[in-house]
């Protein structure tokens, strides 16, 4: 049996274990005297009063924190799952030891919420399309509705749209139709500008009847190379006139 120096020695080790807390350079310590908060302590070695004092530890790091796939309507009234991802990390230990119970908890059903309500208020195209500002808009509304936790959102990225089968055919389908409209519109727009050259180009030959007559003679050298066995071209009156004109003088 432990003799009277041996209870002592072992009562001094426990309350000088209690009493002594290391705490790491990510870490900080709420000190709470008789359930009061008297301070924040940290980082290094904090000396506490055993059974007087107590320390709930807090870390200073960076979280990640992926949100679970969300059902979301949007304003067009299209379904889809939408999952993303929130970096956030405490700032004031205090707000988020007195503030909140449990500030990861609250902090992921508060982003599971926002993210519902402020991607329902847009259209689809925005969802795919828009990401960049849809995650300014959440961290925005993330970062100040946390602000009394004392935690700051620093990013907040969406990480997935699911799109049920029917309505992804209908996007393929749209998008077929959008490039069919495209091509349509390029190919009038090509026809449209080879329609005005070819204007041009009959405008500046009919000032100079020569360049016709030779142009004329240029497609029937054309129509040779083609080796046909049988050509039959019109013969224009303004290449026959000269001749003729020259036969009656003489």
């Amino acid at each position: 049996m432990l003799g009277l120096t041996g209870v002592l020695i072992i009562f001094a080790a426990s309350l000088f274990f209690a009493a002594v807390k290391i705490l790491n350079e990510y870490e900080r310590g709420v000190v709470l005297t008789l359930g009061r908060y008297t301070g924040t302590k940290g980082p290094g070695l904090i000396l506490l009063l055993p059974v007087i004092q107590r320390m709930i530890k807090v870390d200073l790091r960076t979280v990640v924190m992926e949100v679970p796939p969300q059902d979301v309507i949007s304003r067009d009234n299209v379904t889809v799952k939408v999952s993303a991802v929130i970096y956030f990390r405490v700032v004031e230990p205090s707000r988020a030891i007195l503030q909140v119970a449990r500030f990861y908890e609250a902090t992921s059903q508060l982003a599971q919420t926002t993210l519902r309500s402020v991607l329902g208020e847009h259209e689809l195209d925005d969802l795919l399309a828009a990401r960049e500002a849809l995650n300014r808009d959440l961290q925005t509304i993330l970062d100040k509705q946390t602000d009394a936790w004392g935690i700051k959102v620093s990013n907040v990225e969406i990480k997935q749209v699911d799109l049920d089968e029917s309505m992804v055919r209908a996007i393929a389908r749209q998008a077929e139709a959008e490039r069919t409209r495209r091509a349509k519109v390029i190919h009038a727009e090509g026809e449209l500008q080879a329609a005005e050259k070819l204007k041009e180009a009959a405008a500046e030959l009919s000032q100079q009847p020569q360049a016709m007559q030779l142009r004329y003679l240029q497609t029937l050298i054309d129509i040779a190379d083609e080796k046909n066995s049988t050509i039959v071209f019109p013969l224009p009156m303004d290449l026959i006139t000269p001749l003729l004109q020259k036969l009656n003088k003489n």
